[in-house]
C-alpha cells in the first residue's frame, strides 16, 4: 500500500472511534427531551482520556522507543478515566 492510503486509512480509523465514542455517549438523547448538553460533554471527554490511554498502550506495544513512557501515560490515562467515571456516578 501506498504511503497516502496507509494514511488515509489510519485518519480513518481514529474519525470512525471519535464519532462511536460520541454516539455511544448518547449526544442525541439531551436534544429529544431538551436538557442540557453539559453532562454529555462531560461524557465525551471522559470517554477521550480513556480512548487516548488506550491509544497510548497501543503505541507501545509497536514502538521501538519509548515504550515505558508510552505505557505508564496510557494506563495512568486509562485510570484517570476511570476515576471520573466513578465520579461522575457518585460511587466514590
Amino acid at each position: 500500500m501506498s504511503n497516502v492510503s496507509t494514511k488515509t486509512l489510519s485518519t480513518f480509523k481514529y474519525v470512525y472511534l471519535i464519532i462511536f465514542f460520541t454516539f455511544l455517549s448518547g449526544i442525541f438523547y439531551p436534544l429529544i427531551n431538551d436538557q442540557s448538553l453539559t453532562d454529555v460533554i462531560i461524557g465525551i471527554l471522559v470517554l477521550f482520556v480513556g480512548l487516548a490511554g488506550g491509544v497510548l498502550v497501543y503505541k507501545a506495544t509497536t514502538s521501538d522507543n519509548k515504550k515505558e513512557i508510552f505505557f505508564v501515560t496510557g494506563f495512568a490515562l486509562i485510570g484517570c478515566s476511570l476515576y471520573f467515571i466513578f465520579e461522575i456516578t457518585g460511587k466514590i
